[in-house]
Order: C-alpha cells, then sequence, then structure tokens
C-alpha cells in the first residue's frame, strides 16, 4: 500500500480529528455507493480504508511513523529489533505504563531479564510491578446510506483480533457519530479496549436531514401546480401519496407527519417545472392571460 499520510492528504503531524476529517471527505467521494460501475473508486476506498485503519490507530500509527511496521501492518527489521526478536530472555520487554519506557528489573542473563512490571503481574498476581494496565481502544469506520441511517442497521467488522462482531447501528445516527462497544478494543491485564466505531452517512441524492426531519425537493409538472394533483412521494420507509393542492407556488412545503427520524417529519417542498423545449399553445395563451390578481414576483428587490 502506498504512504498512508499520502493517500490520505495528512501530514505526520495532524491530529487525529485532521486525519479523521480527510478520511470522511474521500471516502464520501470514492464510496461505492455513490460510484456504482465505477471498478476503480472501489479500489480507491479499499486502500482509503486501509489508510485510515492504520493511521486512526495510535499505536500503529507511531510504529509506522518510528519505522517498525509498513503501510500494510507488516514488522519490519527495526520493528522486529523494537520487540526484542535479538534476544534478552524468553519474553520481550515490557513498557510500564507509568515510567513511559522500557524497564528492565534483572540484569542481562537472569532467567527473567526483560520481563517487565506487567508480565510479572499476570504472572504472580498484583502488587509485583505497576498497577495492571487497560487494553487500548480501537477505532474503525463503517458507512451507512441515508436511509439504513434514518431507520437503523447492522454493520458486520473484522476485529483486530480476527473476531467479526455485528454493529448495531441506531436509527436516527448522524453523520460523524461514535459508537462505542465496550471491551471489544485490545486485551491487556485489567481488561480490553473498547471498539470505538465512527459513523459515516452518505448523501442522498434527493433526502437531506434537518434535525429530526427531512427535506424533499419535489419537482412538479405546471399543470399539478395550477390545477392540484396526487402524487408519489418517497420517503425512508417506503412511497406515500401526496395531494398538491390546486394553486401551489414554488417553494410551497407540504408535511408528511411522523415520516422523518423519531418523532419528526418530512417536508415537501414544491418546485414547479416547465416542460422542455416551446410548447406554441402554452406560449399563445399567456400572450394573451392576464392574471385576476395582477402581483410582481420581485416586488421588494428594487434598489432603494
Amino acid at each position: 500500500m502506498a504512504d498512508p499520510y499520502r493517500t490520505l492528504g495528512v501530514k505526520p503531524g495532524d491530529s487525529d480529528e485532521v486525519i479523521r476529517a480527510a478520511y470522511r471527505k474521500l471516502a464520501k467521494k470514492h464510496h461505492p455507493d455513490v460510484n456504482q460501475g465505477k471498478p476503480e473508486a472501489a479500489e480507491r476506498f479499499k486502500t482509503i480504508s486501509a489508510a485510515y485503519d492504520l493511521l486512526s490507530d495510535s499505536d500503529k500509527r507511531a510504529r509506522f511513523d518510528r519505522g517498525e511496521i509498513d503501510a500494510d501492518g507488516r514488522e519490519t527489521a527495526a520493528g522486529r529489533a523494537a520487540s526484542g526478536g535479538a534476544g534478552g530472555g524468553p519474553w520481550k520487554a515490557s513498557a510500564s505504563a507509568s515510567a513511559g519506557g522500557e524497564w528492565r528489573g534483572f540484569p542481562r542473563g537472569d532467567a527473567f531479564s526483560g520481563i517487565g512490571p506487567d508480565d510479572l503481574d499476570m504472572l504472580f498476581g498484583q502488587g509485583f510491578g505497576t498497577k495492571p494496565a487497560r487494553g487500548g481502544d480501537v477505532r474503525y469506520a463503517v458507512s451507512v446510506n441515508f436511509v439504513e441511517a434514518a431507520n437503523g442497521v447492522s454493520r458486520r467488522i473484522v476485529l483486530s483480533d480476527g473476531r467479526e462482531v455485528d454493529v448495531t447501528i441506531p436509527a436516527g445516527v448522524k453523520d460523524g457519530q461514535v459508537l462505542r462497544m465496550k471491551g471489544q478494543g485490545r486485551r491487556g491485564a485489567a481488561g480490553a479496549g473498547d471498539a470505538v466505531v465512527d459513523v459515516q452517512v452518505l448523501p442522498h441524492p434527493y433526502f437531506r436531514r434537518d434535525g429530526d426531519d427531512i427535506l424533499l425537493d419535489l419537482p412538479i409538472t405546471l399543470h399539478e401546480a395550477v390545477l392540484g394533483a396526487t402524487v408519489e412521494v418517497p420517503t425512508v420507509r417506503g412511497s406515500v401519496r401526496l395531494t398538491i393542492p390546486p394553486g401551489s407556488a414554488s417553494g410551497s412545503r407540504l408535511r408528511l407527519k411522523g415520516r422523518g427520524i423519531g418523532n419528526g417529519h418530512q417536508y415537501v417542498i414544491l418546485t414547479p417545472v416547465l416542460p422542455p423545449g416551446v410548447e406554441p399553445a402554452l406560449a399563445d395563451f399567456l400572450r394573451t392571460w392576464q392574471p385576476s390578481r395582477p402581483f410582481n414576483p420581485r416586488a421588494g428587490m428594487a434598489e432603494e
């Protein structure tokens, strides 16, 4: 894999927030759901996701920065040396969480050379070394479409230890919301950390969200706007019939009660659209037609 920093367009010193924002922007652009029929976008999305998987994990990122693993997460020669592969005892050296560096409790050549306090706690019980540490959190990213986010869905992820678990995405989840799965992170002497899941909601071609309400711009014909009509309207829970009253102007908002997220509603914003091309009969009619109540649609726009 290419340099993950270059893939996401970030720098080694950038914060987690900057890296997360860069990933979300690229993932939205290259997600297969919005690039159907474009296999190159799917491959690009995989590369982006792999880069984020490495850089969003603080331990992996630190090891990559030190040259201990490569961009694919494989251990390098420097990584094997750092993990004690050159000897020093039957166990690799352990870093003390409190001291922040390597702990050496015995001289080289001793049977327990290179064992840290956390290792001793696990072997002989607490109290021998430092306080047992909790395992670290592991970050994941999942993408859902707008309708799935509105109604709730399940996504399967592969944990760092190879296990597969289903993540329940609750109905009404927002773009950028973070879900936490207790005890599904890295294991430690004092218990496992958590799996932290960043949820990305992909944009919809015509739905958009305003709090718990859903907004939909609905194109209608001039005939439907003037005379009224009953039309099919999509919602996040299936299509419904909507009555358009006669004389509906552009921008009129009609409410579909309870068709939003949770207790929210869906608001349909009407947009009359003229037919393509020239309509001679309509043009002839408008040349002689005058409204019963003349008005100026641009009133108030004149300069004072």
